[in-house]
């Protein structure tokens, strides 16, 4: 799995995968323009959009309606270190009786980005430099 970042300019940068392309920046206040999501906010909707699969994957696979399913997440941000520290998945689904609530609660739970912040990943930072730019 790989996604490609680039700079456009001031804060804001396009993220590529697949030829699928969506632009991040920051609110004008942060020194951007507005013109897309920020880092967080896009963390938030990985989030969201993985637990929607898992629970409609649970609706279909049992022949349940999905219409109106509707996933809201929230974060709460907390300082030294800056990071998100508290995040609230709340899953609206079609009318299910107690046992399918349950089911879709364990599907949204089996989820691979829920899975991924619940079990911290190792993280490797490199600095690429172009060799022309050794050269000095």
């Amino acid at each position: 799995m790989e996604v490609r970042i680039q700079h456009l300019g001031d804060v804001m940068f396009q993220a590529s995968a697949r030829g699928h392309r969506v632009v991040c920046d920051q609110p004008p206040d942060n020194g951007g323009s507005d013109s897309g999501m920020t880092p967080p906010e896009y963390l938030l909707v990985s989030l969201g959009t993985c637990a929607g699969v898992y629970a409609a994957q649970y609706l279909k696979t049992r022949s349940l309606p999905a219409q109106g399913l509707e996933i809201k997440v929230t974060a709460e941000k907390i300082a030294q270190p800056a990071r998100l520290g508290r995040f609230r998945i709340e899953v609206t689904a079609p009318a299910v009786d107690a046992r399918h609530q349950a089911g879709i609660l364990r599907a949204v739970k089996a989820c691979l980005i829920h899975n991924t912040l619940l079990n911290a990943p190792e993280i490797e930072t490199v600095v690429n430099v172009p060799v022309e730019a050794h050269a000095g």
